[in-house]
């Protein structure tokens, strides 16, 4: 549908051009992620008849809903199925929407193809959470080619700039409010060595570049001693297998676990249960995890997580919203970044200071976990 408005509205600006014998001009369009959009219809602009027709086609095959392909990474966790019904539910036929939804099953691969399928099926948006950030320009640039816009959601993409608005999580402040709250929890309770193991999310993601940046800022800072470091890939087999690995290879060696999502803190939880491991509140090791599901919190609440530190999923509105504004000619910011708070099961610290990835110096407070925060979660 939106493709059809580009070539008309570019095909207007041709004839009266050719009137006033004016030459052409670009618009900048930095903020407003529209390049795509007007490289298409630029392209058009001499056959906008001919686009027109192909377009009053799609409209009439599809009902005049807005055709939007989505792909997304898989279904490795409680974050991503709450990522995936987010976006489905806001993008649903009675929001105007048609979706064409693929899960690629964490394949890079498979997540190249299903966008180029997109873009054979001459879509109107693209939907993005990719897999891993780079490796994107050219299909990217074939979306450009066929007027296609594309919305990034999560994790982001770092070699290619043809979207036109990206909506998630700042993850390296992810990183730096865990070792912020990590080095206050330490001070406050007298602890004044920190043996760590880390369970890092799947390797070359944004989501597991930006917490092992920013929490490595403060083992670095601090001179911690981070004993081993292996991923996960963000799944409750992988945390549990990584942590069975390290309960064997450093016995009694540790105080800290951190795990880049709830799930891989599920399986070292297992793992530590197992090998008879104490942790959370009042045990040997300190734990902490990122995504704060309700699973994950009620695992804070019963004390067996120490800190957990939201990535808020629920960006299907905000692409509902760019869409929305795309198709009635507005501007849409080029990124967004959502709200999120850092939870705790206790009451230690009222609040953590840090200097977050923009430079700036924050004080952010600490929400103690109740039956209410985990009655809201997602």
């Amino acid at each position: 549908m939106k493709k059809k408005v580009f070539a008309s509205i570019m095909a207007a600006a041709l004839a009266v051009s050719m009137l006033a014998g004016c030459g052409s001009s670009s618009q900048t369009t930095e903020d407003t992620g529209s390049a795509a959009s007007e490289t298409a219809a630029t392209d058009t602009a001499d056959t906008s008849e001919a686009a027109d027709t192909t377009a009053d086609a799609s409209d009439s095959s599809d009902d005049g809903l807005i055709t939007v392909g989505f792909a997304q990474v898989g279904h490795e966790s409680d974050w991503r199925t709450a990522s995936t019904n987010s976006v489905q539910s806001a993008l649903s036929e009675e929001n105007g929407i048609d979706l064409q939804f693929v899960d690629c099953d964490n394949d890079s691969a498979a997540q190249l193809e299903a966008v180029r399928n997109f873009i054979s099926q001459d879509v109107d948006y693209i939907v993005i959470d990719p897999i891993v950030s780079t490796g994107w320009d050219t299909v990217l640039t074939e979306a450009e080619d066929a007027g296609i816009p594309v919305i990034v959601i999560d994790r982001t993409i770092d070699d290619s700039d043809k979207y036109v608005s990206w909506v998630g999580s700042e993850f390296t402040n992810e990183g730096l409010a865990a070792g912020a709250w990590l080095k206050a929890y330490a001070e406050a309770k007298g602890i004044d060595e920190l043996n760590i193991l880390e369970i890092t999310g799947t390797t070359g993601s944004s989501a597991e570049i930006g917490r092992t940046t920013g929490f490595h800022k403060y083992v670095e800072d601090n001179g911690w001693n981070l004993i081993d470091s292996q991923t996960g890939d963000f799944t409750q087999e992988g945390g549990q297998s990584v942590m069975e690995s390290y309960c064997k290879s450093y016995d009694g060696q540790f105080n800290v676990v951190i795990c880049q999502n709830d799930n891989e803190a599920f399986g070292a939880i297992d793992a530590m249960k197992a090998a008879g491991v104490s942790y959370g509140v009042g045990g040997d090791v300190i734990l902490i995890s990122f995504d704060a599901c309700k699973a994950g919190l009620t695992d804070v609440l019963a004390g067996q997580i120490n800190a957990d530190f939201q990535c808020n999923p629920l960006q299907g509105p905000d692409c509902l919203n760019i869409i929305k504004t795309l198709e009635a000619g507005g501007e849409v910011e080029k990124q967004t970044f959502m709200a999120e708070p850092w939870y705790v099961a206790e009451d230690t610290l009222p609040n953590i200071s840090y200097t977050n990835n923009a430079g700036e110096d924050v004080t952010e407070d600490l929400i103690v976990v109740d039956q209410a925060v985990v009655d809201g979660a997602y």
